[in-house]
């Protein structure tokens, strides 16, 4: 046996290196079972952050898209499912969203390459389609179409928008030439989601939203009667201003599920078409979704027995099986403890995308009637020894006013070294974006690159995430920046005061809104001594202003409504107290970015100059809200590193010293 050297947190050496953490950004997703047949797609760091579908029948993996064809979304910027699978005499089509033109194109089973099914905008991506589903008669594809009008030009009329309806396009391609084949089915609300038609096709079910909501705030779930091709006499059947509901399902022509949080957790209902009231399911203190950024997933599936394949859960969610005749709910016995909400379901067939601490994210096909479990593909095809990765230990801190926070820890871990006998490690608090959102303990090898060489991690879920219930949610309700910070600090020090991390070395972390959290946390208290901003929000007036028509009324209810609140909005906003900013800060870019424009991290930078503290400020081309590109993710992991090294006192191995600029 090797005796494990003793050498300083930070400088262990690791066999996980920054190439194979963005090797590891292969995200799988929107798995569909039909048969034998099992689609899923694939979006690969190494093609530049490309999305393609693949098709696996009779054990042979097939890649449908070739490049350049990528199949995303921009539907809400985050899109989602970019694909359908069409059934057709000669075999297997997909439907998908190629992302340079956002046009829905067509490929069929044996052609050399798609076609068109919708026209060109009158801009670039001016019209965009999400959420597909095939029409009852089996000719049209029926979906979530926004459209972006373009400002007019001086001299002409009209004004800039965004408009969003549920349309019909012809799966025959005429509308490609056409745009007036194209039918509006559902108009009138300004977002919409989860378009189902009933199994004979005489009811159209979809979700629909308005400003200055977000879908976890309040939806409808309406229906209307399908008539010669049309919809008429819609109503609400679901839902309101204060109570989300989500994720239609048809049970059969009668009634349909719908996951809402009524009672303050997104828990299954069954609705009837008739007046009946609506009947809870499975009433528990446990959530069975998540939150509604992409659309095209399900958190659900039916059977062919009527029975349902469900996810549920306090924080990670766990996959069942629910009877609705004998009212029990049985989890199965899988290696797979946390699942995205993204099932599908066909005859005694579950397909999803499952994980766990030392299992990456993978596309899992289950048998109910044999119990077989396979794994079809991992977003880590080789794994490190598990000997490297740090078990995760679920926490329950108590934060301000004796508030929980809810937080998993991921302790320096390496067979190799072992640090001198009293030091401390240094430990970097990791803030998830959202903020309606949450981290899960599923396999991540960007928190093992640091555990590895001796740097803990804390992953916190602060109040306003998600899978805790509305309450929890709903504490960042007017308090994003406070409560989200108090959090975070009382992670941090919870490590301190349980004797786990050095109070001298802690740093934190976050992308997006996480950068939010971040760049206000180091305005707020000197307890972190460096801090990374993934393109964070350091401005909110100007944020408001800038960023998509989803979000662009996202922080009324998380800071307050303009106009009204414009004083909380500059005092709460780092870019306004620089001169408060106790430690380094590096900034990491996107300068394709329609979500947290650039200059958000620009004028950050820009005042931290003028206040002499020490900072990093680096930008990548071509790279949108969220980093696709491999040669990106090294790069910002070892800059992060090397950074960390600098800020916090240690020597790590095998990358370069980041030049910090003062003033």
């Amino acid at each position: 046996m090797t005796a494990r050297a003793t050498l300083p947190y930070g400088s262990w050496p690791s066999p996980i290196s920054a190439a194979d953490v963005a090797r590891a950004r292969l995200r799988l997703s929107f798995p569909t079972v039909a048969g034998d047949d099992v689609w899923w797609q694939e979006t690969r760091p190494e093609e530049g952050g490309r999305t393609t579908v693949i098709h696996l029948n009779g054990g042979h993996r097939t890649e449908l898209l070739q490049a350049p064809w990528d199949a995303r979304t921009r539907v809400h910027e985050y899109g989602g499912r970019s694909y359908l699978a069409v059934p057709t005499a000669e075999g297997q089509s997909i439907v998908f969203s190629n992302y340079e033109d956002q046009r829905l194109h067509r490929l069929d089973a044996g052609d050399p390459k798609p076609y068109p099914l919708t026209p060109e905008p009158a801009v670039p991506a001016g019209l965009r389609y999400a959420d597909y589903v095939l029409s009852p008669d089996g000719t049209e594809i029926w979906c979530v179409c926004e459209g972006h009008i373009a400002a007019p030009s001086e001299g002409e009329e009209g004004v800039a928008g965004i408009r969003r309806a549920i349309v019909a396009v012809p799966l025959d391609g005429r509308a490609a030439e056409d745009a007036g084949a194209i039918r509006e089915l559902v108009t009138g609300a300004h977002f919409y989601a989860g378009p189902a038609p009933s199994p004979s096709g005489g009811h159209l079910a979809w979700v629909q939203w308005n400003h200055p909501r977000m879908p976890w705030d309040g939806t409808e779930l309406r229906v209307a009667v399908i008539e010669d091709g049309k919809t008429v006499a819609p109503r609400t059947v679901k839902g309101g201003l204060t109570e989300s509901a989500v994720a239609p399902l048809w049970r059969d022509d009668e009634s349909l599920y719908v996951i809402s949080d009524w009672p303050g957790w997104w828990n299954i209902y069954q609705v009837g078409l008739h007046g009946e009231s609506p009947q809870a399911q499975y009433p528990a203190e446990e959530e069975f979704t998540g939150p509604l950024w992409q659309l095209g997933g399900m958190p659900y599936a039916l059977l062919g027995d009527g029975r349902l394949a469900v996810l549920h859960g306090e924080g990670d969610l766990r996959l069942g099986i629910y009877d609705p005749e004998t009212l029990d709910l049985i989890d199965l016995e899988v290696p797979y403890e946390h699942w995205l909400p993204q099932l599908s379901a066909d005859g005694t067939t579950i397909v999803g995308i499952g994980g766990g601490p030392d299992v990456p994210p993978s596309v899992v096909r289950i048998d109910t009637t044999t119990g077989r479990v396979e794994g079809l593909r991992r977003e880590l095809p080789e794994l490190p020894d598990v000997a490297y990765l740090s078990r995760p230990r679920a926490e329950r801190l108590e934060g301000p006013f004796g508030r929980p926070v809810h937080a998993y820890v991921f302790p320096p871990t390496n067979p190799d070294a072992v640090a001198p006998e009293g030091e401390l490690p240094p430990y970097v608090v990791f803030v998830h974006g959202g903020p309606t959102g949450r981290v899960s303990k599923v396999l991540d090898l960007e928190r093992a690159y640091f555990t590895s060489r001796g740097i803990g991690v804390i992953d916190v879920n602060y109040g306003g995430s998600t899978g805790y219930g509305r309450a929890y949610r709903e504490r960042l309700r007017r308090q994003w920046g406070v409560v989200d910070v108090e959090d975070a600090i009382a992670a941090a020090q919870a490590l301190v005061e349980g004797g786990i991390a050095d109070p001298a070395r802690l740093a934190i972390r976050g992308g997006s809104a996480g950068g939010w959290t971040t760049l206000a946390a180091v305005t707020q208290t000197d307890l972190f001594k460096a801090a990374t901003s993934y393109f964070g929000i350091s401005d909110l007036q100007s944020f408001a202003e800038a960023t998509h028509d989803f979000e662009s009324q996202y922080l009324f209810g998380l800071i307050g409504p303009l106009p009204g609140f414009e004083r909380a909005y500059e005092e709460r906003s780092p870019l306004n107290h620089p001169d408060r900013t106790a430690c380094p800060v590096l900034l990491l870019q996107g300068l394709n970015d329609p979500v947290v424009p650039p200059d958000q991290s620009e004028r950050f930078a820009v005042a931290l100059a003028a206040k002499k503290m020490p900072y990093a400020y680096l930008t990548f081309e071509g790279e949108s809200h969220g980093f696709r590109r491999a040669g990106t993710v090294i790069a910002c992991l070892e800059a992060e590193l090397a950074f960390y090294g600098q800020t916090l006192g240690f020597q790590p191995r095998g990358v370069d010293p980041i030049d910090l600029t003062v003033g």
